[in-house]
């Protein structure tokens, strides 16, 4: 035996029979609430059907948890509070998400979606950074109705949120000819499928026409039987998986509790690095809490990604901790027992040894953006959708435009990772009307959009977002414009780096990971972090902590005069920053 399974050995039986933590002598830490209601839902029915019909304009707590893996999450609008103090008479709606594998949906599809936002939802209809979409501004009595048609369209909101896996992303450019980007688009809707719960429950609420008396909510069997993947209680937090390339790492795959990377030689994919364990959402107030990127584990074959990832997941729903939510991500489980130590775990649940990662790092971002052809004969084009939010306000149509190109075009649709669109399978005659279309109504070309407005985006933030303490996706193109300016007075105005805003700093809009990222921390004011860079695989660090909205395109531009006196060639804006630290670049700022 070599030392390496030697030593793999004496860890697992370690991990064996080491016995449970204690926090102190009255035994192991009680489940968070949140574990008690996954417990006791009937596998995620709980009182959630009854409540749909008791006549009230919000769910119970129970109910609000067992919600999200269904897809939707109740909101409180807080520009629409009775009495305008904010503070008191809430506005009750739910945000309601549907999940894309890969992106992936066709005209017909994001028609029906447009046409719920204006039944149902807020008029407005956002493309997710993970390349979902959302509807806003849902009451409950048109909740079912909601979900109920979004599957009459073969799409669904099944775990969309909620602790399980989430939107599966990939790589989003259809190259259609090229057997890497079929495959990974494959693969993303094999894994989705792999790992969606299986309970009845979402059917039996949603999809039926029976009433709460007529409706048997009882599943029997065993929960192996029902969920042989998550169990009674499902995960311990959410799961997010990312599939990318070396040369195209669109999806943050470093952002993900599980990253794939494909490996590829002579335009196949011979195998993937598995990366495991990164995460953003941190809790200001918990030390404990910190945003990580994701670590190599291993490289498996084609054949056994699906299995070597469901071994990922089964480990943390066994090992994750279900006391604490706050430090219940995959990045803490692997803290906690060692990158070592996990790997001698998932190589259990796989049932053998994985190989070493090949040591292969990214190099490259693809957004899609502009034209390009598929290699079949037909185009893609990639359009910029400003923070994703797609509607009609003022001369700026977009949602009227998607209307028409969908309806006479037909395009298929493709989400990015950065909330814009790409319209697939064009017709090179089609190319001027597409066009023709978008600036009829008003909707700016990508070749027409800044650098610096192209790499951005925001998290919704202010009105709805229940963990929002300032305002993101409301304040940011604003920020943008002043920023675009100060940039070409600069000569810098060509420059790529990505700049991500949110309005809290759980990360949802990945801050962590950009050249810039501004996270809000208190009302009107946010921390800058800078150094990470666009191909996603480094954190960034904090700059300035607690600057207002209206000083942040200062502060940042103090140090893009730096970075233009003193880069090297071709240096990004981000690994300068890194290069320099964060007291030359504060030192430098404070003697302009």
């Amino acid at each position: 035996m070599s030392d390496r399974e030697d030593a793999k050995a004496a860890l697992l039986a370690k991990l064996k029979s080491a016995p449970a933590k204690k926090t102190s002598d009255k035994g192991p830490p009680k489940p968070s609430a949140v574990e008690g209601f996954k417990e006791n839902s009937n596998f995620l029915r709980g009182e959630i059907a009854q409540e749909l019909v008791d006549g009230k304009d919000f769910f119970g707590k129970g109910s609000i948890q067992l919600l999200k893996h269904h897809g939707t999450y109740q909101q409180d609008n807080r520009d629409d509070r009775a009495g305008g103090d904010g503070k008191s008479g809430k506005s009750f709606s739910f945000m309601v998400r549907t999940a894309l594998p890969g992106g992936k949906l066709n005209s017909a599809q994001l028609l029906a979606e447009l046409d719920l936002c204006e039944e149902v939802g807020n008029g407005t209809l956002r493309i997710t950074t993970r390349q979902g979409l959302q509807l806003h501004g849902v009451v409950k009595d048109d909740l079912k109705k909601t979900i109920r048609r979004i599957n009459e369209v073969q799409l669904t909101t099944l775990a969309a949120c909620g602790d399980v896996k989430r939107n599966v992303m990939s790589t989003p450019a259809p190259y259609k000819l090229d057997p890497v980007h079929r495959e990974l688009q494959a693969l993303a809707e094999k894994i989705a499928a792999h790992l969606t719960p299986r309970t009845p429950a979402y059917h039996e609420i949603w999809l039926t026409d029976q009433t709460t008396d007529e409706r048997t909510l009882v599943a029997g069997g065993k929960p192996e039987d029902i969920e042989p993947i998550y169990g009674k209680t499902y995960l311990p937090r959410k799961f997010k998986i990312g599939i990318g390339l070396p040369g195209d790492n669109h999806v943050d795959m470093y952002s993900q509790d599980l990253g794939l990377m494909a490996i590829c030689e002579d335009f196949q994919i011979v195998g993937y690095n598995v990366l495991v364990g990164g995460g953003f959402g941190v809790t200001p107030s918990a030390k404990k809490t910190y945003p990580a990127v994701a670590q190599p584990l291993a490289h498996v074959s084609p054949a056994q990604v699906i299995d070597v990832s469901t071994a990922v997941m089964k480990v943390q729903r066994d090992f994750g901790n279900r006391s604490d939510r706050k430090v219940a991500r995959l990045k803490y489980t692997i803290a906690n027992m060692g990158l070592d130590a996990f790997r001698v775990k998932v190589e259990e649940y796989f049932g053998t040894k994985l190989e070493p990662p090949r040591p292969i790092e990214v190099f490259g971002h693809d957004d899609g953006m502009g034209w390009h052809e598929q290699g079949d004969g037909l185009w893609f084009y990639g359009l910029n959708v400003e923070n994703g939010r797609i509607k009609d306000e003022g001369d700026f149509r977009l949602k009227s435009a998607l209307r028409e190109i969908c309806t006479t075009i037909a395009p298929e649709i493709r989400l990015t990772a950065h909330q814009s669109i790409i319209f697939a399978d064009v017709d090179q005659a089609d190319i001027p009307r597409l066009e023709e279309i978008l600036k009829r109504h008003g909707v700016p070309l990508s070749c027409e959009i800044s650098n610096a407005r192209r790499w951005s985006m925001a998290c919704p933030a202010l009105p709805t977002c229940g963990l929002a303490v300032t305002e993101s996706e409301r304040v940011l193109p604003g920020i943008i414009s002043h920023l675009e300016q100060e940039l070409d007075l600069l000569g810098l105005g060509d420059e790529v780096f990505t700049l991500r805003m949110t309005g809290c700093p759980n990360g949802c809009a990945r801050p962590y990971n950009s050249d810039i990222g501004l996270v809000g921390k208190t009302a009107g004011k946010y921390t800058i972090f800078l150094g990470g860079r666009v191909f996603g695989d480094r954190l960034n660090t904090l700059y300035k902590d607690l600057v207002p909205a209206e000083e942040v395109v200062t502060s940042l531009i103090d140090v893009f005069k730096y970075f233009k006196a003193d880069r090297k060639p071709g240096e990004s804006f981000g690994d300068f920053c890194h290069r320099k630290g964060v007291e030359d670049l504060l030192a430098r700022a404070d003697a302009q």
